[in-house]
């Protein structure tokens, strides 16, 4: 059994370290952008929107019952051949959107719960008073709502910076990517794999660190 090769993995921190912005960006923009969708698709089905409530539980079922890779190749490279609009889409670009369709579906879920765990009164009471659906929704449901969903948000989030990692199969180099990179051409694949195994660790870690005090946060707002 031949040891870690230590100095090996020091010179490749540096290496690796540069690849995590790409990382964070690609997680923040599909972030946003699954959040923001999320809300829409959680809006209509809280509202059963006629026609759209159905198109958009079959989204949401689609999204949820197949694997984040398979949707990512499917939308790389199979999408392409029948629209040819998409054959100059760039593999940041198509990793971004598919993490944004496949975590949206999640968030909806989650944020359409939240909405229905507000209390029926509340809606009732605003209603009578002359606020239409969209102002109660806009002032007061989803408020409150947000605050129930916003760790479980936070973990999609976290789960979407692992998801990441696999948009070196669409040929984009980021952590993941420079890792298989540097194992290829240094034949040393439990060092590098290790390496960007730990960069990984330490980003979630302090992700969940600030999930921890968001949550507790939350919990005094609430008890308040």
């Amino acid at each position: 059994m031949r040891p870690l090769d230590t100095a090996y993995m020091w010179d490749l921190v540096p290496v690796i370290a540069g690849y995590v912005p790409l990382t964070m960006f690609m997680a923040i923009v599909a972030m946003v952008g699954a959040l923001t969708l999320g809300a829409a698709l959680a809006i209509v089905r809280v509202l059963r929107i006629p026609v759209l409530d159905r198109f958009v539980a079959v989204f949401i079922s689609f999204f949820r019952a197949t694997p984040l890779l398979v949707q990512l190749f499917l939308f790389y490279f199979g999408l392409p051949q029948v629209m040819p609009a998409l054959t100059g889409i760039d593999g940041v670009t198509a990793a971004i959107i598919g993490l944004t369709l496949h975590f949206s579906a999640y968030m909806a879920e989650s944020i359409r719960g939240a909405i229905l765990g507000v209390d029926r009164s509340q809606w009732e009471a605003a209603q009578s008073v002359g606020m239409t659906r969209g102002q109660v929704l806009r002032r007061i449901i989803l408020p409150q709502g947000a605050r129930t969903a916003a760790p479980t948000l936070m973990n999609y989030f976290i789960d979407m910076i692992k998801g990441t990692s696999l948009a070196f199969t669409l040929g984009v180099t980021e952590m993941m990517g420079a890792a298989q990179k540097e194992a290829a051409g240094s034949f040393l694949y439990l060092e590098a794999f290790l390496v960007v195994a730990l960069f990984y660790w330490v980003i979630v870690e302090t992700l969940s660190i600030g999930q921890r005090r968001l949550e507790i946060s939350l919990g005094k707002a609430v008890a308040r």
